[in-house]
């Protein structure tokens, strides 16, 4: 075995089991693992405990295919068992699929050698022996596949330094970054949240210089995560209590708040819980917030600005991604004019706004709700890493224009009156200044979000996303019905931006 190197002991089955489990939580579509090591080294063990974490049923039956020379199983990365022992010649591996197998997913190499030289360089080999009464595993490779299992074998370590080492890990559903969340679970404790949140790379230059990611002024470390959890915590929210943390590799061990959302089992928005969760902003949006906010003894985060940069970098993304897909051309220099003329006024209107700590997802898949509490403790809040001060009208209409939940008209006014209500209630509240400040954050937002849907499909292959298109269109729409929005409402009937396109 060449190339980067890494080593772990195992002393117990159980230990091997895990082991399987954290190769699981890296494995993606296209890895090949090839296992080596004697009879009784433990491959049958590992294999059994990689697939059943990929598939997520750890009582799934996972015979051996020494006979059938493959076993396929549907997963979250479809996993394909190969035990070449019985394989004649190297040229027969074709014949079994292995290439087709890659594409589908990943592929699980017993008796490798029986390959000879057909498997991919980038293969990941894992190679098991006996050592005392124990095992000791050596994983060589190179590529994104070994990066990947060895950051996944450092949170293992992580959560041995926080008492968790023996935990099971679970993966959840990530989101359209690249953090990732795992439930972990032990015997006796409540289950908790490992939460992965590798140091943003920042990509190229787009524009004076600066990426994207500078400019949106986007999350760049987990010290966001914790700086702003701290600070809603200290206002009175709920949000998960942090049990440990690797502020230099990303890694967080975190509170479960729950899985009980703010929608129903059909997806449809659950009134009152929409309308609790408005009168939560209303309340926290009463409260003072500031842009410098501490993480440890001696480290800060300094909350960036939605400034205009920002709202007019995020904005583009309709031009980059979205046109092209829907009109099947690049935008025009004409329309990139007069699509950032549009949108400069829009900011110099935003600029007179009430404005604060804006959590930028304030919408369902970040609101869990708990049953059985009282007032605004009803309501826990995850996943508010990219906030930034900027209009506080911003984050109701994240809320009220949900972009994963198709929220009714009239849901979305009752979520808005709840919202104004409360803030009526409170001190003095200009209604109609919020009014054109919702409409045009609401129209920022949507804006963007067709660009980074489209973008996830073209770029990251998550087609998924395109059905939610219909839905920001609409919601585009009614943001763009606001008197202060129709020079732009007019620019985007004149370019088919609202027109309705299939998927």
């Amino acid at each position: 075995m060449t190339g980067p190197m890494l080593e772990r002991f195992l002393a117990s089955e159980a230990d091997t089991v895990r082991l399987g489990q954290d190769l699981a939580q890296a494995i993606r579509p296209g890895d090949v693992l090839a296992l080596h090591g004697d009879l009784g080294a433990g491959k049958t063990t590992l294999a059994r405990s990689l697939i059943r974490a990929v598939a997520a049923d750890p009582e799934l039956d996972v015979p051996s295919p020494t006979f059938t020379l493959v076993q396929s199983y549907e997963a979250r990365v479809p996993i394909h068992h190969f035990d070449l022992y019985r394989l004649s010649s190297p040229d027969e591996l074709g014949e079994l699929g292995f290439d087709e197998a890659r594409e589908q997913g990943a592929a699980l190499v017993e008796w490798p050698d029986r390959a000879g030289d057909a498997l991919p360089k980038e293969t990941l080999h894992i190679d098991l022996t006996h050592e005392g009464n124990g095992r000791l595993v050596r994983i060589a490779g190179g590529g994104g596949a070994f990066e990947r299992v060895q950051r996944s074998l450092a949170m293992r370590d992580f959560l041995g330094r926080a008492g968790w080492g023996e935990a099971d890990r679970r993966r959840l559903a990530g989101d359209a970054s690249a953090r990732s969340y795992e439930t972990v679970v032990l015997a006796g404790r409540e289950p908790r949240i490992l939460m992965n949140s590798p140091p943003l790379v920042l990509g190229p230059p787009v524009k004076d210089g600066k990426a994207y990611a500078e400019i949106a002024h986007t999350a760049r470390t987990v010290a966001a995560f914790v700086a702003v959890d701290r600070a809603l915590a200290d206002a009175g929210v709920s949000v998960p209590t942090i049990y440990a943390q690797d502020l230099d590799r990303g890694f967080l061990l975190i509170e479960n708040l729950g899985s009980d959302g703010v929608i129903d089992p059909e997806g449809r928005p659950i009134v009152a819980r929409y309308r609790a969760a408005a009168e939560l902003l209303a309340w926290l949006h009463e409260k003072p917030s500031s842009p410098r906010l501490p993480v440890a003894p001696g480290i800060w985060h300094d909350v960036p600005p939605f400034d205009r940069e920002a709202m007019l970098i995020e904005v583009a993304l309709l031009l980059d991604w979205y046109v092209p897909w829907a009109t099947g051309k690049p935008a025009s220099d004409s329309l990139r004019r007069e699509f950032d003329l549009a949108w400069s006024n829009l900011s110099d209107r935003l600029a007179s706004a009430e404005t604060g700590l804006v959590q930028r997802d304030y919408h369902s898949p970040n609101l869990i709700w708990r049953e059985g509490r009282s007032g605004h403790d009803r309501l826990g809040i995850i996943d508010f890493q990219d906030a930034l001060i900027g209009p506080l009208a911003y984050d109701v209409a994240s809320l009220a224009m949900d972009a994963r939940v198709t929220v009714p008209a009239d849901v979305e006014s009752a979520t808005v009156e709840a919202y104004v209500s409360a803030r009526k209630a409170a001190v003095s509240f200009d209604a109609d200044a919020f009014a054109e400040a919702y409409a045009i954050t609401a129209a920022q937002r949507n804006s963007k979000i067709l660009g980074i849907f489209v973008r996830l499909d073209r770029r990251d292959g998550k087609p998924a996303y395109l059905k939610h298109l219909p839905r920001i269109r609409d919601y585009l729409r009614r943001a763009l019905a606001h008197p202060a929005l129709a020079d732009i409402a007019d620019l985007y009937r004149r370019h088919g931006l609202l027109d309705e396109v299939s998927a």
